[in-house]
């Protein structure tokens, strides 16, 4: 394989100096993700010169300096791609803190605060993490903005966005009433990765490639994430979800984004949201009998979820996009749990040429998918055009072959970035280009309001399948596939 050219960098820009908060420092997310992504950047040289990390969580959950420190250790050790250990995590460690806060009690996380920005010096910079469950994200947002924190800092919110067009301006205005639409970073960790800044690359830096991004060459788009494990014991967050809210919307509309936009102005983040926001717009709402939602068999007797739950654990759906480039273009979507596999795949099916000069013998031992360019997005991400060409010997058969681009085996992993390490990084840089706008949430919610109004009825399907039978309807005329699956 040709190894890319890899031309003289321009230098990394630097974060201006920090005071870190994350509120819910002691849940999941900050165990698996925060503090373990936090730490590599540490390690990379990512991150300010100086910094503080203060956690924060309920008064009933609080910890000591040293505790907290501990807890970090443990999170890194388990789920962090660097080890715990030498001057790089004395200094990280060092610059840890802890300062419980409670609506009616937030002076320790004040105080906190306070002693960090002393600790720092200057003007240091403030950005909000709240790692914490949407029943929380008003009191969080409200206590910043009565205890005078918020002045002047940025706040990353995590999904869900709401869970319907009401709920995502309730949201959206509690936010707004405190911070400013500029200083809030609705984070996806979908967007976050490597693959995803190369859908542009691959676009817009190629004129092999965006000649062809439009409905004159392209059949179908399929944005597909399925799932291998299965809900996990999370009862209470997904009866109360499903994967239409939990993904659909969170992640994979996201995707469809980048994948459908136009050419920006420049590479920035207005213009680039712009421009996202702008394909949201022109979706289609969406017809509830161009859905299929699934249901894996054994979810009702799962620990805390109704026996007659009709909550999909699968969704399937197939979107239109009104506007010049991808009239008539359908977006096949889909994703869920207890899936045969997990994956993480955009693919775009080319049409045929109009002259079918081949014979058809000729092509019998095509399965239908000659003709794709396949992004690979889980991490670390590939790139594959797959196309026909003719088998050695006397007679004119065709055989599939592959080009294949993997970061793995073309550029170090050292310089590679997990989605919430990226995304943290640029929320320090002040970078909006790969999070959320707030009306471009509430356009998918408005778009969505048919389907939620009037869900079809879930269809079992064993685990360990792709999902209900009649999905293949869905498709039609084309095929639901995964690029190494028959």
């Amino acid at each position: 394989m040709t190894q890319p050219t890899q031309p003289a960098q321009s230098p990394q820009p630097s974060p201006a100096d920090h005071v870190i908060v994350l509120f819910g420092a002691t849940g999941d997310l900050a165990r698996r993700k925060l503090l373990p992504g936090l730490f590599h950047l540490a390690k990379a040289g990512l991150m300010p010169r100086r910094y503080r990390i203060v956690g924060s969580a309920p008064a009933a959950e609080a910890l000591s300096d040293q505790d907290f420190r501990a807890h970090a250790r443990q999170a890194v050790a388990e789920f962090g791609r660097s080890r715990p250990e030498g001057p790089v995590w004395q200094e990280f460690e060092s610059a840890l803190s802890f300062g419980s806060a409670d609506p009616a009690a937030p002076e320790p996380l004040v105080e906190a605060v306070r002693a960090a920005e002393q600790a720092v010096g200057g003007t240091p910079r403030r950005l909000f993490h709240l790692a914490v469950p949407p029943v929380a994200f008003t009191s969080v947002i409200e206590l910043l903005g009565a205890t005078g924190l918020a002045q002047d800092a940025r706040v990353i919110v995590e999904k869900p966005f709401g869970t319907d067009l009401a709920s995502a301006r309730a949201l959206n205005g509690t936010i707004h009433a405190v911070f400013d639409e500029s200083r809030v970073f609705r984070i996806d960790h979908f967007l976050g990765k490597e693959a995803v800044d190369n859908i542009l690359a691959l676009r817009f830096a190629n004129g092999l490639f965006e000649p062809l991004w439009n409905r004159e060459h392209i059949s179908h788009v399929q944005i597909d994430v399925p799932e291998q494990i299965d809900i996990q014991g999370r009862a209470h967050f997904f009866e109360g979800t499903g994967t239409f809210r939990d993904m659909i919307v969170t992640h994979l509309f996201q995707l469809l984004g980048f994948v459908a936009m136009e050419p920006p102005v420049v590479l920035d983040a207005q213009s680039l949201r712009d421009e996202q926001v702008k394909v949201f717009r022109s979706l289609r709402p969406l017809d509830p009998a161009h859905v299929v939602r699934g249901q894996y068999t054994g979810y009702r007797a799962e620990p805390g979820v109704d026996p007659a739950s009709d909550t999909e654990t699968f969704a399937a759906l197939r979107v239109e996009i009104d506007n010049w480039r991808w009239a008539g273009v359908p977006f096949l979507l889909r994703s869920g749990k207890a899936l045969a596999e997990g994956r993480h795949v955009v693919t775009l099916g080319l049409r045929e040429p109009v002259l079918g000069m081949f014979p058809l013998n000729a092509r019998a031992a095509v399965d239908g998918r000659s003709n794709e360019l396949v992004i690979d997005f889980a991490d670390p991400g590939s790139i594959t055009a797959r196309f026909l060409v003719k088998e050695p010997g006397p007679s004119m058969r065709l055989a599939e072959a592959d080009m294949v681009f993997g970061y793995r085996s073309s550029f170090t992993a050292d310089n590679s970035l997990e989605g919430y390490e990226h995304l943290l990084l640029e929320a320090m840089l002040g970078d909006q280009s790969f999070f959320t706008r707030s009306d471009g949430i509430e356009r998918l919610w408005e778009v969505s309001s048919p389907l939620l109004d009037a869900p079809p009825a879930v269809e079992p399907y064993a685990p360990g399948t792709w999902g209900p039978d009649s999905i293949d309807a869905l498709a039609a005329p084309h095929r639901w596939h995964l690029p190494d699956r028959r």
